[in-house]
């Protein structure tokens, strides 16, 4: 495992050198882009539309765009004089409870592991995050970036998880199109939704989930290197069911609960009309036209135009 990070976890006065080691990766498949005529590798090349030319590395500068057309340089010298002075401790400021950060404020997670002389310091603040159940909320630069993270355990090891400023998260109100949380519900609607969940409730085991769809890749591609026709398997057919209690009762007999009908209050009518009203109503649809009344609008066009 290659180390991407050395420096410290800082505990009170304690320090912790510690090395981190990135702690998930991702499995797509990635293909690359060839000239179809002769399947090379297509190049790509960063050209200044302005000289008409390939620029190489030596010659790019950083530039933030303040406004259209216009733009700041940034050097490296710039990075460095602002860099924060953590860029090598992993500072911790705060522990907390793991409930109280919701899920979508994590990013990346990393391993860390002691490195030669930390082994004691770094069992003693796994063994306090045990004895306590918290977490700590903590502060890190990597390549030249503060970030906000949490250091956690995961297992016997500690993890660090960099997470999202507040300010990076977006607020829900945004979102558009959203129920309103006060929707009215039927109780049996209620009590058939719970009672899929609790048929759906099972420990969680992370080896039973697997991306069936990098599966079927890596088939195809080992098929295709054999030379070898790939068959399409035809998709599972699904029931085109509209009614949301019917999708209920079909979805807590597929999951082995008591599927029997739940009696369903009819939706109001409106009110008929009052017959007098009904009566006086004008009729709105449109009368088919005749021979008879069509010959009868072009005489009384005709005797408009000369009187």
């Amino acid at each position: 495992m290659h180390t991407v990070w050395k420096g410290s976890i800082s505990f009170g006065l304690v320090n912790i050198p510690v090395r981190m080691f990135t702690a998930t990766e991702e499995r797509d498949v990635r293909f690359r882009q060839l000239h179809k005529k002769c399947h090379t590798p297509i190049r790509y090349a960063k050209v200044c539309p302005h000289c008409d030319e390939e620029v190489s590395a030596e010659e790019i500068v950083r530039g933030f765009e303040y406004e259209k057309g216009n733009y700041v340089i940034v050097t490296d010298e710039d990075l460095e004089a602002i860099t924060p002075e953590t860029r090598r401790a992993i500072e911790i400021m705060d522990f907390v409870d793991l409930q109280e950060i919701d899920p979508v404020y994590f990013d990346k997670s990393y391993f860390l592991s002691p490195q030669e002389t930390g082994d004691k310091a770094y069992a003693l603040l796994r063994a306090a995050m045990q004895e306590t159940g918290k977490i700590a909320v903590a502060r890190v630069t990597m390549r030249n970036r503060e970030s906000l993270a949490v250091i956690r355990l995961y297992q016997h090891c500690i993890m660090m998880e960099t997470i999202y400023y507040p300010d990076e998260v977006r607020p829900v109100s945004q979102v558009p199109a959203l129920p309103e949380a006060d929707i009215p519900l039927a109780d049996n609607e209620r009590k058939m939704a719970a009672e899929l969940v609790n048929n759906m409730t099972a420990a969680f085991d992370p080896a039973k989930y697997t991306d069936q769809y990098r599966v079927n890749m890596h088939a195809l591609i080992e098929k295709k290197k054999e030379g070898k026709e790939v068959a399409v398997a035809p998709a599972a057919p699904r029931a085109n069911v509209v009614d949301l209690m019917q999708a209920l009762r079909e979805s807590l007999a597929a999951t082995g609960g008591n599927a029997a009908p739940a009696r369903i209050e009819p939706e109001p009518t409106p009110s008929p009309l009052p017959a007098k009203k009904a009566a006086q109503a004008p009729s709105k649809q449109p009368q088919p036209e005749t021979a008879t009344t069509t010959t009868t609008k072009k005489l009384r066009r005709k005797k408009a135009e000369t009187s």
